[in-house]
Parts: C-alpha cells; structure tokens; sequence
C-alpha cells in the first residue's frame, strides 16, 4: 500500500482503508500448513470496510488465529501529556479555510449593508450552521481521539478503552509467553510487534529512570528485556533449536521526534544521513538480528543489502508451504546466505519509494564492490542545515516538499556510507554508464507494476463515524477496562 497524498499511513481507528483481502500473507500460508498464527502488538493496516464489525481488514481476516494489541498504532495523542501530532498540521491546514471564510463573511456583511448584494437570510444561516457542525465535530472528534484511536484488543474485542501504558510491554510479553506456552508441541508463528521505541515512549516503573539516555533509553531496556523474556521461554520449553528468531525495525530513528523538554526522543542514526520517512540510510538501514542455535552460525555477520521485504519468502520456504505464483515476488530466501551458502544478496537492485513516488535505486553490481545509490529526488530539510524536516515532525514525497534532481544524484555507498558527496562525472568516470543501467533497472521495474484500489486515498483515510469501534457508547467516552485487574508479569 502506498500513498499518493501527503498522508502515508492510517490516522485513524475508523478508516475504510486496510489490507487487501486478495493479498496473501505469510500467517495465511503458514495457517493452512497448520501453523497456530498469532499477531501481539501494534496492526496498523485497517480494521473495517462497511461496518464496524464486518472485520475485514482485521488480523483474524490475514492469517492470525490470535490478536492482542492496538489496531492502528502508538502516537504521542494517546499518551497525556505527551503533546499532539496532529495539532500542527491541523492548525496549518485550518488556517487557509479559516481566512477564506472570515474574508467571505465580513465581505458578505458590507455588501449586504451598503446595498451591493441581497444575501437571503436562509442562504447565510445555512452556511453559518454546516460551519458550526463542522467546528463541532471537528472539536469533539480531537478531544476524545485518545479513546477513539487508542484502544486495546484481544481478537475482535476491545479490553482497555483508551489504552493505560501502565505495564504495557509486559503485558505484551506475558501475552507472547503464554502463546509459545499453548503451542509447545505445535508448529507456531508469532509476530510479536512492540510499540516500543515509537513514541509516545513510556516505561514501567521497574526501568524508568534507569538508563543514562532518558526515557527513549528507558523504552529500549525494556523492549530488550521482553526479548530475553521470550528467548527464556523458548528455552525452557526446548524450543530453542527449533524455532527462527529474526528481530528487525520497519525504519531508522525519527530525528524530529524532540520532547518538549528538548529530549530526543526519536533515536539517533549514528554516520548515517537523515532518519524515518525518507530513502537516506538513515531512514532504510536497520538492524535485521537472527537467532536459530545449529542453524545459523552464531556471530556471523554479513554485510550484504538485503530487505525485509525477504521474511516472506524465507519463512514460506522453512514452512514447506508454496509461494503464490500469481503475482511477483520482490523479495528472496534469505537461508542460503544465513548458513554462508552464498555469499552475495540476490538484490542486484534495490528500489525505494517515499510513499507512492519512487525516489532511490540501489545497485549492487556482482563483479564490484560497489553499492551504487541513485536519487531523484531529495527531501527539503527545514531547517535547511539540518538533518531533518522539524518544521513538519516528518518529510512528505512531493511537491514544494521536495527538490527533483536532473542529472539523479549519485553516491557509492561502499566508500560514502553517509551519502556526504554526491559523485559527478569529474569524480567519477562511469557515472553516465551507472545511471543508465539504472535507468534500465527502473524501466524493467515499472512494467512489472499493476494499478490497484488506493487503500490510502483520502476517502479511505477519513474518519468514518460508522465504523468506530467503541466498547460503550459514544456518550459514554467509549470507556471500558477489562485488563486492570491482571496481575502484571514478574521482573527480574
């Protein structure tokens, strides 16, 4: 899925969008090879279509037997205190609208007054209501979006209505846990995917305070303690040889992520350029850790491009199930190169789309060491010295929000990891044979792609109040809590 607006991922609880019903996923493949699926954490790819609990984009509908966690994600709205990150871009997008109609009503006023125009009565208070419903919804809807957007689930219900971070990873642990615990002598897939380090962060009591790096150091204690967890039970169970561990980021540090107290909060990318949201390495190049005692060799490492876009395929292999071949398949079975059977990546190229808009290509030539990196177009940093977009919290793909480049820019990873200097053809003399294998690459690429409904078209973004899932009422704050009274998973 991928946006053509400036909007690139689910807002809200209540959109129409989600994941297709036609795609397949590795937790349906795995399911019908009898796998017990489950998904614990943050979903994020739609809920309902018609109604609010048609479910068809739910997790149950893709695969999981079994869900425990958030359908759309963590943000700083539904932590109080934590600030907004809709606030900004509200005001901004508000402020035109607003201008434009106080400049219509005072201009309607003077005409009406000294004679110029006869405005019917019944037209001005019919614009004058549709703009009075359309504050008021707007206010309530911002108002309570804590409980709207941030909620609990367990399969289709809602157990904590807003969601309380109190204790939160390790309820998602013990949840983790339990599923292994179910499933000891079964085949099973678990997605466990954390909220932590996305913000808003929070830690349980038993690790705030303890890290030298603030609260994001905090997030990252306990997210590694929740991994030592679920190791400690696959071991306990001798599950340990059995069973692929694989941990991995969807995307680098979020630079502009800064407290209001001036805190990062977002993480930081080391040597590497620019952060989550854009195709500088600092936004692509995250960890992908992997864990099978006897199977791969443990301190391996390799530094070959790889995507996760590769799970796909190498998780169907190791099921024994069958890779759908009615459509293709971008990634690749990443076990030869693991066990140290080969030793390049099969990604001779690697495509990178800011949301619906392809903005880098990668090239690892097989006769160099090469890594070529190709730009078409940048992200306009704001402020212009920085390393980020913090006037906007994150980087959009088109327009005014970006500089096109003609020739592409140019670097060689292998020797400019940092994407500092752009190569020319003085600094490098193939740099015109480099862009056109390229330029072949992304025709070859494009006549593979297929048009397909826009999950994130704004008609599928928008709230839609029909299909708000509430565990009371509307009237009622949609309050509910079912989870306060378990006990919380034991520290050491």
């Amino acid at each position: 899925m991928a946006a053509f607006s400036r909007v690139g991922v689910f807002l809200f609880s209540a959109s129409s969008g989600g994941l297709p019903s036609e795609e397949i996923t590795f937790s349906k493949l795995l399911k019908q090879k009898g796998y017990a699926t489950a998904l614990i954490g943050k979903w994020h790819l739609g809920m309902n279509c018609e109604s609010r609990n048609d479910f068809c984009h739910h997790p149950h509908s893709h695969g999981f037997d079994y869900f425990y966690g958030l359908p759309v994600t963590n943000f700083r709205d539904c932590k109080l205190g934590q600030g907004s990150v809709f606030l900004k871009g509200v005001q901004k997008a508000l402020v035109t609208p607003t201008q434009i109609t106080g400049i219509a009503l005072v201009s309607l006023a003077i005409a009406q007054y000294i004679g110029l125009l006869k405005v019917p009565l019944q037209a001005l208070g019919y614009f004058l209501l549709i703009i009075t419903i359309s504050f008021v919804v707007l206010t309530f809807f911002f108002y309570h979006f804590r409980h709207l957007n941030c909620f609990l689930m367990r399969d289709h219900q809602i157990i904590q209505q807003p969601l309380s971070y109190e204790n939160l990873t390790q309820r998602l642990t013990k949840e983790a846990m339990q599923f292994i615990g179910r499933n000891t002598d079964a085949p099973f897939l678990l997605v466990l995917s954390y909220l932590h380090v996305h913000t808003a962060l929070y830690a349980s009591e038993n690790f705030k305070g303890k890290s030298k790096h603030g609260l994001y150091g905090d997030a990252v204690e306990e997210m590694d303690w929740s991994v030592g967890q679920v190791l400690d039970v696959l071991k306990k169970h001798n599950l340990s040889d059995k069973t692929l561990v694989y941990f991995t980021s969807d995307q680098g540090a979020h630079v502009e992520e800064i407290s209001s107290a001036g805190e990062v909060h977002g993480g930081y990318n080391g040597i590497y350029k620019g952060g989550k949201s854009m195709n500088w390495e600092g936004g692509i190049r995250v960890p992908g850790l992997l864990r099978w005692p006897g199977v791969v060799q443990a301190g391996a490492y390799i530094d070959e491009p790889t995507s996760n876009m590769d799970i796909f395929p190498t998780i169907v292999k190791l099921a024994d199930a069958q890779l759908p071949s009615d459509r293709i398949i971008d990634g690749h079975d990443l076990l030869p190169l693991l066990q140290g059977k080969v030793t390049r990546s099969k990604h001779e190229f690697l495509f990178h789309y800011c949301n619906a808009y392809l903005n880098a290509v990668r090239w690892h030539p097989g006769n160099s060491e090469s890594v070529w990196k190709v730009f078409f177009f940048t992200p306009n940093f704001s402020p212009e010295d920085s390393n980020g977009c913090y006037d906007s919290h994150v980087c959009f793909c088109h327009g005014g929000f970006i500089t096109q480049h003609d020739p592409p820019l140019l670097f060689d990873l292998s020797r400019d990891p940092g994407e500092k200097v752009p190569l020319t053809p003085e600094t490098e003399n193939r740099f015109y044979e480099i862009l056109r294998v390229v330029h072949q690459a992304v025709e070859n690429h494009t006549r593979s792609l297929h048009a397909v409904p826009n999950q994130l078209s704004w008609d599928n973004l928008l709230w839609k109040p029909w299909l708000q899932l509430c565990c009371s009422s509307l009237f009622q704050s949609c309050y509910c809590d079912y989870e306060s009274g378990g006990s919380p998973l034991e520290v050491h």
